[in-house]
């Protein structure tokens, strides 16, 4: 039987049930891989230290004693090489996990995921598929400089034939990732390192969260801030300063950059009539743009005022941290262009 047809598809809001059983994020992607591991035997889990003393920041903690080292194992230090391995199991039948530490090293397998995943299934009218998921934690805060801090959603956004997947909560965790496993296309999930130090709701289980499906994490009618990944947590922070000043902003949480849920940001900016899009990546050619762009070209005439994108500098990331103190955007530049956009006005 396949297990993934029989996912129940449940949506539960931000705040929802704070009295149920809580799990750390961590905690909840482990639960997913659990989960899709014992209901299909073709899940198994490869990369860098799956199955080290700390297994992935407690992702895989364990996970190779139970299932062993065929199903969950190490792997060289060969990002191009070991992603095309992934790619070949999966057109075989298999559903691999290919774990990353970080975004940067996917860089070194670009060819493979943009050239051959993400091409298979439309190159053979879809009677290949590759149902691989590719996961890698974005880093922050601890030094890791240029290299090592990455947030490269803008690239992968732009690549038709990937699935793109940011999570916020852990219940979103748990879900997406199960609903990534289940897929048939290749599945690309980055996760915040900050966000790894949250814990929330988390339905015991397989669930799914259907791929393309935005939240209201909280309903606003003045202004409304589209928020990617730990950039959500931002958002609320903001809201809650700007209620303060008699601004009432509505967070929109996408979940998954492709596909895109249109109708969900059109619908709040319809209502709202302004716009910010906080994004953790740069801002030429990113996730803003691309949801700047949207609106411009299917709500412009909804909009009262000039839209704001809040993300990083376009530079390279800096290792100190006074630096990067500069470098980040977060709660208080939200604030700032909220409050800047509420006095001006669109000239049509």
């Amino acid at each position: 039987m396949d297990w993934s047809k029989t996912l129940v598809k449940e949506e539960i809001n931000f705040e929802a049930d704070k009295k149920g059983r809580k799990l750390s994020y961590a905690a909840a992607i482990r639960e997913a891989l659990e989960l899709a591991m014992t209901s299909d035997e073709r899940v198994f889990i490869m990369g860098q230290g799956v199955d080290d003393p700390v297994g992935m920041f407690g992702i895989t903690l364990d996970l190779h004693k139970k299932y062993g080292q065929e199903r969950v194992f190490d792997t060289p230090l060969s990002e191009n090489a070991l992603t095309g391995v992934a790619i070949g199991a999966a057109v075989a039948g298999m559903r691999p996990v290919y774990m990353h530490n970080r975004p940067d090293f996917l860089l070194l397998a670009m060819d493979q995921i943009v050239n051959h995943a993400a091409k298979w299934s439309y190159m053979f009218g879809g009677s290949v598929r590759a149902p691989l998921v590719i996961w890698a934690c974005v880093g922050r805060g601890w030094g890791g400089a240029a290299q090592h801090t990455q947030t490269l959603q803008g690239l992968f956004m732009h690549i038709p034939g990937l699935r793109l997947v940011m999570p916020t909560t852990p219940y979103d965790a748990k879900g997406l990732l199960i609903t990534g496993i289940a897929d048939n296309n290749p599945v690309i999930i980055l996760e915040h390192r900050w966000l790894l130090r949250q814990s929330g709701y988390v339905p015991e289980g397989l669930y799914s969260i259907p791929f393309g499906c935005g939240v209201v994490r909280r309903q606003g009618k003045d202004i409304t801030i589209v928020a990617i990944s730990y950039m959500v947590v931002e958002a609320l922070g903001a809201a809650r300063e700007l209620e303060k000043q008699g601004i009432d902003a509505e967070v929109i949480d996408p979940r998954t950059l492709r596909p895109l849920d249109e109708a969900i940001i059109l619908e709040s900016v319809k209502k709202t009539g302004r716009l910010v899009v906080a994004d953790t990546g740069w801002k030429t050619g990113g996730v803003g743009a691309e949801i700047t762009a949207l609106v411009a070209e299917k709500g412009f005439e909804y909009l009262k005022a000039p839209v704001r994108r809040v993300t990083t500098l376009d530079i390279p990331t800096p290792a100190s941290d006074v630096l990067e103190a500069k470098f980040y955007t977060g709660k208080a530049d939200i604030i700032v262009s909220c409050s800047e956009i509420m006095e001006k006005k669109v000239t049509k």
